[in-house]
């Protein structure tokens, strides 16, 4: 099979997200990124804030929504926005990782500093943690299902419980990164989504039933809401991409001046901002997906600032030259931790790879699948002009004489208030 390649970022036809192309080569994500720079986003800001209240509580003394959030990623961009620009009182909520790097815990804690929030997170015990991760690794070759279904789980949980209707999330992955949806859909979270692309196909109730052991185990971390209940309470997620030109490095950038966020070097990609509270992500994680699905991270990123106007695509393609490459050393540390060798790993994530991606020789040796690269005419004719250089920061470590190399389950986290601003 030769797979299509788009002719303004880098990814090909092979994508899981299932990317269509246009008659000038370029696909679906690149044409619905162009959104972003015609759309009246004062306008959409607007819509967003009418929305919101309808939900806002009129005594203060309630919560007004609930904020998923964790230590990295755009959370501390997401909960400023809701607290400090929407005005409203949000009720912060994580799912525990168990993958936490100490970087991670001490981003958590600035968080909850900075902006005065009560938080409510979910740990899950480790074996429990591990047993489904054996599991996961042998149905779809993941050893983040426990983190996607958790933290898409427990937001939604917590809404039903405590009767508070409204979800705020940050990016919908379908319209950012594949255009599966336009800005102007408005879409929200919802279940189908949930199952088909964050969780592989896999629920919570079906992976339990194709593995018996895990009847032994509370698996209610990672069930979704039944609709009557989510009926009941009037749940609805909502994505902050749909109403706010959304731009991640420019946005972290932004958290690092106002609010002391941390950043820290990735194993697998160039950008020191996304994902650095988990070990694996870009380490272990990556080289999984790349082994399934032909590519990793520093590709995503990659296009991602292709779109931004931040990098050529001769540029890119070196950044993700380089970073594939690149061997994972926390390895050791996830191999201990699941109780299983190398051999037994690989061999489960082999048993997944994309068909799309890869070829299998009758020997059993896998080879990329061919990528039948635009021509240099389509390639130009789709360039964006680079505008704005693409270098990620390193802040210095608040914890330097700490060595990361262990995970930290449960963490206080400690930041020094002076450094950081506690209000609007």
């Amino acid at each position: 099979m030769t797979l299509k390649v788009c002719a303004r970022c880098l990814y090909d036809e092979a994508h899981p997200l299932h990317l269509t192309f246009d008659e000038e080569g370029v696909c679906s994500g690149c044409r619905v990124h162009e959104e972003k720079d015609i759309l009246d986003w004062e306008e959409r800001y607007e819509r967003l804030r009418r929305l919101v209240d309808d939900y806002r509580s009129r005594s203060g003394r309630i919560y007004d929504c609930i904020v998923p959030v964790c230590g990295a990623r755009d959370s501390h961009f997401i909960v400023h926005t809701v607290k400090n620009r929407l005005g409203l009182n949000p009720l912060l909520v994580s799912y525990n990782k168990h993958y936490n790097t100490d970087l991670g815990i001490r981003n958590l804690a600035n968080l909850r500093m900075a902006f005065d929030c009560d938080l409510v997170q979910n740990t899950t015990s480790p074996a429990t943690a591990k047993t489904v991760t054996r599991a996961a690794m042998e149905a779809m070759g993941s050893i983040y299902w426990h983190i996607l279904a958790g933290q898409t789980a427990f937001p939604v949980q917590t809404a039903v419980r405590m009767g508070i209707p409204l979800i705020i999330w940050g990016a919908h992955q379908g319209v950012d990164q594949v255009g599966m949806f336009s800005h102007l859909d408005a879409v929200e979270m919802n279940r189908r989504y949930r199952k088909e692309h964050d969780l592989m196909g896999w629920e919570a109730e079906d992976l339990s039933a194709a593995f018996p052991v895990l009847g032994d185990y509370n698996l209610d971390a990672y069930v979704y809401p039944e609709d009557r209940d989510l009926a009941g309470v009037g749940v609805r997620g909502i994505y902050l991409n749909n109403y706010l030109r959304w731009d991640s490095k420019a946005q972290h950038e932004a958290m690092i001046e106002r609010f002391d966020y941390e950043t820290g070097p990735q194993q697998r990609t160039f950008d020191t901002y996304n994902d650095i509270d988990c070990f694996h992500y870009a380490g272990v994680h990556d080289a999984i997906k790349e082994r399934k699905h032909g590519y990793g991270k520093a590709l995503d990123h990659a296009c991602r600032e292709i779109r931004l106007r931040r990098l050529s695509r001769d540029q890119a393609a070196s950044l993700v030259a380089r970073h594939r490459a690149v061997e994972p050393s926390d390895l050791p540390l996830l191999l201990a931790w699941l109780g299983i060798d190398e051999a037994a790993l690989w061999s489960a994530v082999d048993r997944h790879r994309s068909p799309k991606a890869w070829r299998k020789s009758e020997s059993g040796e896998f080879a990329p699948a061919r990528r039948a690269e635009p021509d240099a005419g389509r390639i130009e004719a789709a360039r964006l002009p680079v505008q704005e250089t693409c270098e990620f920061r390193l802040t210095p470590s608040k914890a330097s004489h700490r060595r990361d190399d262990h995970y930290v389950l449960v963490g206080k986290g400690y930041v020094d208030p002076k450094s950081i601003a506690l209000t609007g």
